[in-house]
């Protein structure tokens, strides 16, 4: 039996008032796990020896007990980076609950997004069993339907496929969901709402890694996480376990790699990691998988388009005075009332070759909404608001006259040629605009418009000829962007995928169309050459 000298940090952290720490019980979970043995590779047959970080989330689950004697812990959320041992943890656990939990006839469940992912828990909970005698003459394996009976107390633990969940009748005495950033909202919904009101102490355990959709309801249980560790909101239920680097971590250094790797240089060798970020680093289209798999950052998109070093490094400064009289060209995106407006004027270089296209942006937004937008997508409105970097209107719906407004009075400082706008939802906009001087034109949203400015700015951003002055909403966005790509190879930015707002991203595409295709600026080679007609050696 261990010895406990003190309370683990992760419980002293999350203890509610009128909880206690009960040693013994923490010990015996943790006694029980390690008389498991591991089932893989050169760590085969050798006594399950719980990590630092696993025995502290273990000895806080089990230990930390409410007045009435259960435990505190209703749901344990612990998101990883991947081969930090976490499926062979929650196999333990199955197995402590399944006979060490004193609770008859239990009901306990892994699910995941699919049957093979949710066959992983049982896979090292089975041969777990089979490696201890003691557990080996107590349990019953059924291989053909992934259950594992405990006869004793009519407990048993059991696989659920993505049809299983439906059925009447499950009263869980825990739920495993592995890789939950990909869970199915409604599967999640039926195993974890109400499905163990019949239980004293049940137990939600999920374990991840990070995942790249942001309307998932993996993402929503990462932002409880995050709120709840940080402060923000508080559930006494909930323990949020996160190993993950911060956005701001240079993800090439070892530091930062430990951060979502505890188990590194154990479970697997730091040259690993060593290799996978090398790749990354030499493939841009690696990097994003390598920021969620292997330091657990939440990314935007599975690939990302959009280098950021690369972007950061366009960081030149713009002064809008300086500008004025400049010619230029804007990009109108309306999108809809209660979301973002963009209006990006680009201003083409006057010195080649070493000119930049300047970027001035404009977004406005709804002032009611700010509030709601920020709790619901947890999005810096608000700050950027107060930093004047995002305009509001009055009331709950953007006004489009104030932005017209707005338009008409940057026509009166800068000398802006044309505006390319989306037709969609602009016929008004379009012939007030009209009405006060400026030249509209409307622009095609599908590859054969956007696909050469897309690659354009692209172009652009790698060579250092863009000048955007750090503005922090156009990163915002810039971040959040994923581009389509058709069977020929054309390129455009998906709304859809992009899951966050890229409205000034079209924009600044859109504006930077025009400039090119008016004469403004250097003109790259490849698809502008050959549609002005002129000729290449």
């Amino acid at each position: 039996m261990i010895i406990m000298t003190k309370i683990p940090q992760l419980a002293q952290r999350f203890m509610a008032p009128g909880s206690h720490y009960d040693s013994a019980k923490a010990d015996f979970a943790v006694s029980f796990i390690e008389t498991l043995k591991h089932t893989k590779g050169e760590w085969y047959g050798q006594p399950f020896i719980l990590l630092p970080w696993q025995r502290e989330i273990i000895q806080t689950v089990f230990g930390v007990i409410k007045p009435n004697g259960f435990r505190q812990f209703k749901t344990c959320y612990v998101e990883i980076g991947k081969k930090n041992g976490k499926t062979a943890l929650a196999a333990a656990v199955v197995l402590l609950l399944l006979v060490a939990d004193g609770e008859p006839g239990a009901e306990i469940y892994s699910c995941a997004a699919d049957r093979a992912q949710a066959t992983y828990i049982y896979r090292d909970a089975a041969a777990m069993v089979v490696q201890c005698p003691a557990l080996a003459k107590r349990l019953k394996i059924l291989e053909s339907t992934k259950r594992i009976i405990f006869p004793a107390t009519g407990s048993f633990y059991q696989v659920l496929s993505s049809e299983a969940y439906t059925k009447h009748g499950l009263n869980p005495h825990a739920v495993l969901f592995d890789e939950t950033h990909v869970a199915d909202r409604e599967m999640f919904r039926v195993m974890t709402h109400g499905s163990s009101d019949a239980r004293c102490q049940p137990l939600h355990l999920f374990i991840t890694t990070a995942g790249n959709d942001t309307q998932s309801i993996g993402y929503e249980l990462h932002q409880k996480a995050l709120d709840i560790r940080d402060g923000r909101k508080a559930d006494p239920t909930f323990l949020p376990v996160i190993y993950a680097a911060d956005e701001s971590d240079d993800w090439t250094d070892p530091k930062t790699w430990a951060k979502a790797n505890p188990s590194m240089g154990v479970t697997f060798p730091e040259e690993n990691i060593r290799l996978a970020c090398e790749s990354a680093r030499q493939t841009s289209n690696e990097e994003n998988s390598f920021r969620q798999l292997r330091l657990c950052q939440w990314v935007k998109q599975s690939v990302r388009w959009m280098p950021m070093e690369k972007w950061d490094a366009c960081d030149w400064p713009v002064y809008p005075d300086a500008l004025v009289g400049r010619v230029c060209y804007g990009g109108l995106d309306l999108s809809w009332t209660t979301d973002i407006t963009a209006f990006v004027l680009v201003f083409p270089p006057e010195d080649e070759p070493e000119g930049k296209y300047e970027i001035l942006p404009f977004f406005w937004i709804a002032e009611d909404n700010i509030d709601l937008r920020v709790r619901r997508d947890h999005v810096k409105y608000d700050i950027w608001a107060r930093q004047k970097f995002l305009r509001t209107t009055e009331g709950n719906v953007i006004h489009y006259a104030f932005v017209e407004r707005c338009i008409e009075e940057l026509g009166e400082k800068y000398n802006i040629r044309e505006i390319a706008f989306d037709r969609w939802q602009a016929v008004q906009m379009v012939q007030n605009l009209e009405g006060m001087g400026f030249t509209v034109v409307p622009f095609g949203q599908g590859f054969k418009d956007m696909s050469p400015p897309t690659k354009e700015l692209m172009r652009l951003v790698l060579e250092g000829k863009i000048a955007h002055g750090g503005h922090p909403v156009l990163r915002w966005m810039a971040n959040n962007i994923h581009v389509k790509t058709d069977a020929a190879g054309n390129e455009k930015p998906d709304k859809e995928k992009s899951g966050e707002k890229i409205d000034g991203i079209v924009a600044t595409i859109m504006a930077l169309d025009r400039a090119i295709r008016q004469g403004g600026g250097p003109v790259s080679k490849g698809v502008y050459e050959e549609d002005r007609g002129l000729l290449v050696l």
